[in-house]
């Protein structure tokens, strides 16, 4: 499975937690240094815990499920 699949995958299991809200989360790309970036659309894109989302629930995901992440960053 390539590395975009692995993403895509482990973001599904973030989803329905970010659209309960009225948010959701778009991925944008993966650099080689284990960097992924992802767009917060909806209610996350303005929400003031939308950094906290980022970190203690998408990156922790990201890197339980895909070793190769080393961090999570929004555009």
């Amino acid at each position: 499975m390539e590395l975009r699949e692995k993403l895509e995958d482990a973001l599904k299991k973030v989803r329905p937690s970010l659209q309960a809200d009225g948010g959701d989360v778009q991925f944008v790309e993966v650099g080689d240094d284990g960097v992924v970036k992802v767009k917060l659309m909806g209610a996350c894109g303005g929400c003031p815990m939308s950094q906290m989302t980022l970190k203690n629930g998408i990156e922790k995901i990201l890197k339980e499920n895909v070793p190769e992440v080393s961090s999570v960053e929004s555009i």
